[in-house]
């Protein structure tokens, strides 16, 4: 993120960059993707409801749009949470990688 905008914006820092992106998630305008270890990943998709597919060699990621939805949360596992969300991330190998 921060080298595609240095292209545009020399001057901008890193701390720029990162704290832009976590306003746009507060604001509901980005969602952070959890994709394991490595960098945050950012989807800009948030209005229509999937899940995410990530590349655990090359962190591809990519939308699914699935009619498979989320199991639901047995009260007795929700220790008193009010959910408001659910993040479900598939994990595997791109063709790319797979096929190296």
């Amino acid at each position: 993120m921060h080298s595609r905008a240095h292209e545009l914006l020399p001057e901008i820092s890193l701390a720029t960059v990162y704290n832009t992106l976590n306003e746009l998630v507060a604001m509901g305008e980005l969602l952070e993707v959890s994709a394991g270890a490595g960098p945050k990943r950012y989807d800009p998709n948030v209005t229509a409801p999937h899940h995410h597919l990530v590349c655990t060699s090359c962190g591809t990621l990519r939308d699914v749009f699935t009619s498979a939805h989320a199991p639901d949360l047995d009260p007795d596992q929700a220790h008193g949470f009010v959910v408001t969300g659910v993040d479900v991330v598939y994990q595997g190998r791109c063709p790319e990688c797979a096929g190296a």
